[in-house]
């Protein structure tokens, strides 16, 4: 070899140790705790919860964010390799039928991770909502994780259970639901679909037959066509008792037991799991209810508004929140692989396009993790006592369009993450970015899917005038503010919203259905960024600079039509938001 041709092929190892250098250092500098590494998060807790409240629940947050981060990320990885996704098995080695299935060690790692950080087990006491929102922010980091889908549902039951069950079964099921330790406590499902209905739940056939009505014992019939975690120890589920009515108000809730208190399975067969998109390492499945035992929640004729107060609310809040979390886990890896790639002799991060995306990823997550979050907050204020009269209503209009646009966004975040990893983005062993966006495609089907969210908003809208509380909400928001151009942008924002709703009520249903969407959209990142507004002028007066004024001005410009700014200022902006963590 020439000198010439050994010192080309010594500068194009050296490049080739260099281009391997960066993505190591990329890979290390990943955040060991996502609690502490997440400025925003710790402002808008300590924005709601007070200093000295949120000083005492500090800590339990920065255990499980350094366990979500070290402990439950990589036996998540390692759960959802193909050899490890669960598998059915059906009978035991003497073939007596189980209707189990088999999970990999490594689900079993995460789950005792995820259900010790105490998330359902704050549940003991009303008005910690926006703790277990947190909790499960964090965890969402991770994805789906096998976990937080049952989470939710769990949460449900447990809601259920406090609002509307009775004594013998708060006392039978409570205590093991609430119970932090993975090996002993129950986790919960919501068997609802059914193969004919979907969303229509009112075409739901399951049966239902009274076995003892003095002590509410009933016996199910039917299948159901989504039953995600498949293998939990009670399901909530909807039958129709003989002779009910049509349509939702003949539907009663009754809670399933997966094993009769002898221990033996209690009538459910699983068919089949479903081979799904995302959220693979957690087990969905068909089933079919044989003469299986169910106690019946509630009074019959309220089974379905039971489910939609206390199930789908609690789960839709999950998702919004859940969203928000994995959207940040894509915005943390794709900022951190532009600051150490290098291309044309520069990282990438120092690129306008690259920092355009950033902060484009940045300002969505801001502003779905607030919204969550402040509902969290809602909820727990009325479940205090203290909030007004209105405040259910402003609670389940925005619970639905929270969920909605935030599982959008949280796909959109996740995708433009892939995009700044380029090729590297698309490969399943390079990052937890293509896991994550699979998730993400669920999470936007979970608990409704967006037609769905926005029919059931427009009806509230036109029946019940929701609308109306909840824009009246956004408006004392902005009207709290000191930032007088932002109170401005808010109020004038408003009514035209309100106005724009009006134009609505002229339309007839069909058409009103199609142009609810973009108003829909233009509501929430509304609400969104009021209450983002509010946290950014709070951390300004506590001398803390976490970049939320430039998001809340990024948000104006680009999702609530304000005007654009300079692009002098533009530029600059972006490059502020993208630098931060």
């Amino acid at each position: 070899m020439s000198t010439a041709s050994a010192e080309s092929a010594g500068v194009r190892a050296d490049l080739t140790a260099a281009g391997r250098a960066d993505l190591e250092a990329w890979e290390r500098s990943q955040p060991l705790n996502y609690f502490d590494s997440d400025a925003h998060l710790q402002t808008l807790l300590e924005y709601y919860w007070g200093s000295p409240l949120y000083e005492r629940r500090r800590p339990r947050l920065a255990k499980f964010g350094g366990e979500a981060a070290t402990v439950a990320d990589p036996a998540v990885r390692r759960a959802n390799l193909p050899e490890n996704l669960p598998r059915l098995d059906r009978f035991s080695t003497t073939g007596e039928r189980t209707e189990n299935v088999i999970h990999s060690p490594d689900h079993h790692i995460a789950g005792r991770c995820i259900y010790g950080s105490g998330a359902m087990s704050v549940y003991a006491e009303p008005g910690n909502n926006l703790l277990a929102m947190a909790l499960f922010y964090l965890s969402s980091y991770n994805g789906e994780a096998g976990h937080n889908c049952p989470l939710a549902c769990t949460a449900g039951i447990i809601k259920t259970l406090q609002q509307v069950g009775d004594a013998e079964l708060r006392e039978k099921y409570l205590p093991r639901l609430l119970d932090p330790d993975y090996d002993s406590l129950y986790h919960g499902a919501q068997f609802l679909t059914e193969i004919q209905g979907g969303s229509d739940v009112g075409a739901n056939s399951c049966a239902a037959e009274v076995v003892d009505a003095a002590r509410g014992v009933w016996r199910l019939n039917g299948e159901k066509w989504f039953c995600s975690n498949i293998t939990a120890d009670l399901a909530l589920v909807t039958a129709r008792p003989a002779g009910a009515a049509n349509g939702t108000k003949g539907l009663g809730l009754f809670l399933l037991p997966r094993r009769l208190d002898d221990g033996r399975t209690n009538g459910v067969y699983i068919r089949r799991l479903k081979d799904k998109l995302g959220t693979r390492s957690m087990a969905t499945a068909e089933v079919d209810f044989r003469d299986a035992i169910a106690y019946q929640v509630g009074a019959l004729d309220r089974g379905f508004q039971h489910v939609m107060d206390y199930v789908v609310n609690t789960s839709r809040l999950y998702n919004a929140a859940g969203s928000a979390g994995a959207a940040r886990r894509a915005y943390v890896i794709a900022r951190s692989y532009a600051r150490h790639r290098r291309a044309f002799g520069a990282p990438i991060a120092e690129f306008p396009l690259i920092q355009d995306a950033l902060a484009g990823m940045r300002s969505e997550v801001m502003a779905m993790t607030s919204g969550s979050m402040h509902l969290a907050h809602m909820r727990d204020r009325i479940e205090l006592g203290e909030a007004d009269q209105s405040a259910a209503g402003v609670f389940r209009f925005a619970v639905n369009l929270g969920k909605y646009r935030a599982s959008i966004s949280g796909t959109d975040v996740i995708r433009r993450g892939i995009e700044v990893l380029g090729g590297n983005g698309a490969m399943e062993n390079f990052s937890v970015l293509p896991r994550l966006l699979r998730d993400s495609i669920i999470f936007e089907a979970w608990e409704g899917a967006h037609n769905t969210l926005l029919a059931q908003s427009l009806r509230d809208a036109r029946r019940y005038r929701l609308h109306e509380p909840f824009i009246a909400y956004i408006e004392a928001l902005f009207a709290d503010l000191r930032t007088e151009d932002w109170k401005v942008l808010g109020l004038a924002a408003c009514r035209q919203m309100c106005e724009e709703m009006s134009d609505l009520d002229e339309l007839d249903e069909a058409a009103a259905s199609v142009f609810f969407r973009p108003a829909a959209d233009r509501m929430i990142y509304l609400f969104d960024t009021a209450v983002l507004a509010g946290e950014a002028e709070w951390s300004e007066a506590q001398g803390r600079d976490i970049g939320a004024c430039a998001v809340v001005e990024y948000l104006w410009r680009r999702r609530l039509g304000a005007p654009d700014a300079d692009r002098i200022e533009h530029l600059s902006r972006i490059a502020d938001i993208s630098a931060r963590m």
